[in-house]
């Protein structure tokens, strides 16, 4: 730690939460504390970084390379929000004895479980363009009308904490639930009230399908082109989860074809969304700016683990939640 108060840079809290969330009188007393709201990127970012001797990151809004790492002489400790970051190079950090700690999840996967439901109600009931109708002064269009999903067959593709949680929800609206991921096995579907079945099989049957699956070499693009093409014209393609299970590319050009009808999305290759990007203005496609994580309870958990750690770390004393 510098002979100076240290500086701690927070980057990414675009919700402004973290100090409204929790207390940093001593941190504020012991150190100069940064933050930045806005997502900051190239010499901009380097920049705001250049002097930190310890660094917050929001999830992995912001990736934290080798080469950025590098050109980071003061740098001393890296927290994050939640218990995973897929951005986060901890191999560099790691061989520069830089200690990495984080906070606890909170309850985001019911949150996520609770947006994925909201995505597809509102796109199967076309909720975005009869709410702009009826703002518009207007009643009822002639635009094609919205789905009912009971009766119909809602494919999962993941069944984790929160895939069996999105299960649950499509049995209560009288969906039949099918899923499938590399592992599954007819035991643990039937135990979230769903059918395993195979990939081909969900893709080309379902009218709702959701993405729940953590991104790995097995599955990243895992949703392609040739695969998009063997799904029902009129489904639903849902993300909650990552880009990187979709080609993104592929999605836009299958979604201006009109197959599959729409898509439900949350998380996307580049984030924030640039301004230009065509999915942005394609009447089939609903979009939020990921918030599946986004909640006051959720926030509130990682506020206090951010506070936590910086805490013990200005003091001294063994830090928490320290990755291995």
């Amino acid at each position: 730690m510098s002979a100076d108060r240290p500086t701690i840079v927070v980057l990414d809290d675009y919700e402004r939460a973290l100090r409204r969330l929790a207390d940093w009188s001593e941190i504020d007393r012991l150190a100069e504390v940064r933050l930045f709201h806005e997502p900051l990127r190239g010499d901009v970012l380097h920049a705001a970084l250049a002097h930190a001797d310890a660094i917050v990151l929001m999830r992995d809004r912001t990736p934290m390379r080798a080469e950025l790492i590098a050109r980071l002489p003061n740098l001393r400790l890296v927290v994050f929000t939640g218990s995973r970051n897929a951005a986060l190079d901890t191999a560099a950090l790691a061989a520069r004895g830089i200690p990495v700690c984080h906070t606890e999840w909170g309850p985001s996967k019911d949150t996520t479980c609770e947006l994925t439901w909201g995505l597809i109600l509102a796109a199967a009931k076309r909720l975005e363009a009869q709410f702009r109708l009826i703002r518009d002064g207007d009643w009822r269009d002639t635009g094609p009308l919205g789905s009912m999903l009971a009766g119909e067959r809602l494919g999962l593709i993941g069944l984790g904490e929160i895939g069996k949680r999105v299960a649950r929800v499509g049995n209560a609206f009288g969906m039949q639930v099918a899923a499938w991921s590399p592992h599954m096995t007819a035991e643990r579907a039937a135990a979230c009230g769903a059918a395993a079945v195979s990939l081909d099989e969900l893709l080309a049957s379902a009218k709702v399908v959701s993405l729940h699956l953590v991104p790995s070499p097995a599955t990243n693009r895992l949703i392609n082109a040739t695969r998009l093409a063997t799904m029902r014209r009129d489904a639903l393609l849902v993300n909650t989860s990552r880009s990187a299970l979709i080609d993104m590319a592929a999605l836009a050009n299958a979604l201006h074809e009109g197959s599959p009808a729409m898509a439900a999305l949350d998380v996307f290759d580049e984030e924030p969304l640039p301004a230009d990007h065509p999915l942005r203005h394609m009447p089939n496609v609903v979009l939020t700016p990921h918030l599946g994580f986004v909640a006051q309870p959720v926030f509130e958990r990682f506020a206090s683990g951010v506070v936590e750690c910086l805490t013990a770390w200005l003091r001294g004393e063994p830090l928490m939640r320290q990755l291995s």
